[in-house]
């Protein structure tokens, strides 16, 4: 059903170049992973958009790290495994809180300008956190500070080589390894890339859905790239909706920050009433599984499109240097968040499953590491902990570069081809069909799932399936092709998995089964979907 390959090609007329280290994406996963690997090799980046644009850019809350002596390594793993409801891999959370603190002071190193107060790192709390850990940049524009200053040192080194405006189309593979990509330029032509070693760092799939708080870039390229080369993808079924996204007429689905309800914001239905307490005793910093439930709860029960955000009991100008960013955006569309209360609903926001890795970045094809949200790694199990993912995606690109000391030279290949004899005519456009993906996916696979809505989804799913035997040119038709193959796995995974855990809610199993299914569902196109045990320490 879905092919090998989405183009047909013939490598031996295209043109070739060859790198040491390939990365494609480029946020703080591509960007520090191509840093840290430029130090002794040639590095490839190759971005769809610019080197600025990334899921990283958008990120407010922050990033969490032990950095006070009040706080620990394991209050954070603690944290984290709670969140993570029964499915992180130990091993990997334990990488994460212990080896995170380096990582941000190597950021600093790299220019990174993390918020202080009286010459200490200022720290913040979000929703299950036990403690304040979570670090932040000009109030809420955390991502965006990160990226500036990561984007500076890639654009002045001379060891690494950028290709904005490509995309990457598939990755080519011989005898189980990734040899390189195929690539399509900004003209439409057409590059081979070869490589000892390929790095995914190309974010997460928020497009599967028609409100996300992701840009229009996180159309799951890398995992869909990676599961038609025969890799291992996992958990698809878990992602993460953030309970508080802008929900405003006119307005985009706008991330109202975790670190909003962390400095003391409630949440009210339309009426006016506080409803976390009903849902859990730790209200509005309960996981964001549970607050995104019991805020569509809440709206089904008033018959609402949205609930509201208060946070006008805190001083305004407090509130106005803590959250510039969202003050500012809010207020361009007539909303006064120091006066008024902020009509909010969940949307889709982060992707826990993806590409598995080991504990360095090896997904189960040779040379072929993934690193961030197009990841798997075990860190997030069933519902990341709020601020983890961007300490997970420094954590792992230096476990990555380690690994990278012992890869031998890629020597020998044959120069691959690839015909499928496609189609020229499609039915409706790009855009029509990536709308009714993100409808269907709305509708059936969304904060809450049952299996008669899952069917539904499947067949509406294997309705669209035959665009992959058309001609597929644009980056649009690509992206396409990338999100169809997204939302089989999401759906595939939801269907199997008949319980309720984390960011998974099943209606008609609405429990947590820790005897069947405190286990992993993984996903190959050549041996079809299985389960994993997970590996206790």
């Amino acid at each position: 059903m879905i092919p090998r390959y989405l183009v047909d090609f013939d490598v031996a007329g295209l043109n070739q170049l060859e790198a040491d280290v390939l990365i494609i994406g480029s946020g703080i996963a591509g960007l520090y992973t191509a840093i840290k690997a430029a130090e002794n090799r040639k590095v490839l980046l190759i971005t769809k958009k610019s080197l600025m644009e990334s899921n990283t850019r958008y990120a407010q809350g922050g990033i969490a790290a032990v950095t006070s002596d009040e706080d620990s390594p394991a209050y954070h793993m603690e944290d984290t495994l709670i969140a993570g409801a029964g499915l992180c891999e130990p091993e990997a959370v334990k990488a994460l809180v212990h080896e995170g603190p380096d990582g941000i002071q190597e950021l600093i190193r790299l220019g990174t300008a993390f918020d202080r107060v009286g010459g200490e790192l200022a720290l913040t709390r979000e929703g299950a956190h036990s403690h304040r850990r979570i670090l932040h940049a000009n109030g809420d524009a955390t991502g965006y500070e990160v990226v500036r200053a990561l984007s500076q040192q890639v654009a002045a080194h001379p060891g690494i080589e950028v290709w904005e405006e490509c995309m990457v189309i598939d990755l080519l593979t011989e005898h189980g390894e990734c040899i390189g990509a195929l690539v399509q330029m900004p003209d439409g032509e057409r590059s081979y890339i070869t490589a000892n070693a390929t790095i995914l760092c190309s974010g997460g799939s928020g497009q599967l859905y028609r409100y996300t708080t992701n840009p229009e870039i996180a159309t799951g390229d890398g995992i869909a790239m990676a599961y038609r080369a025969g890799a291992i993808v996992r958990d698809m079924e878990f992602i993460q909706f953030h309970p508080t996204a802008l929900c405003h007429p006119g307005a985009p689905r706008f991330l109202i920050s975790e670190a909003v309800r962390g400095e003391g914001a409630v949440l009210r239905n339309i009426h006016g009433e506080r409803f976390m307490d009903k849902y859990d005793s730790r209200q509005e910093l309960a996981p964001r599984d549970i607050v995104a439930r019991a805020i569509i709860h809440e709206m089904e029960r008033t018959q609402s499109t949205f609930v509201y955000l208060d946070i006008t009991h805190e001083p305004p100008e407090r509130v106005k240097q803590r959250f510039p960013t969202i003050y500012q955006t809010c207020l361009s569309y007539g909303l006064d968040m120091t006066t008024g209360w902020l009509p909010i609903a969940p949307a889709a926001h982060y992707m826990m499953g993806g590409i598995q890795t080991n504990l360095y970045g090896e997904s189960s094809i040779g040379r072929l590491y993934a690193c961030g949200e197009t990841s798997s790694t075990g860190v997030h199990g069933a519902n990341r902990l709020a601020s983890n993912s961007l300490s997970e995606a420094i954590v792992f690109a230096s476990r990555i570069i380690e690994r990278l000391q012992s890869l031998p030279p890629l020597v020998g290949h044959t120069l691959i081809s690839y015909s499928d004899n496609r189609a020229e005519y499609q039915a409706s456009t790009v855009v029509e069909q990536r709308h009714k993906l993100q409808e269907t996916m709305v509708q059936y696979a969304g904060v809450r799932r049952h299996r008669d809505g899952l069917q539904a989804a499947l067949e509406e799913l294997h309705g669209q399936v035959p665009v992959f035997q058309t001609v597929i040119a644009s980056r649009e038709e690509i992206e396409f092709a990338n999100l169809l193959t997204c939302a089989l796995l999401v759906v595939d995974g939801a269907l199997l998995r008949e319980e309720s855990r984390g960011a998974h809610y099943r209606e008609d199993f609405p429990e947590t089964d820790d005897r069947v299914w405190r286990k992993h569902v993984q996903q190959r196109r050549e041996q079809g979907i299985t389960e994993e045990s997970i590996h206790d320490i």
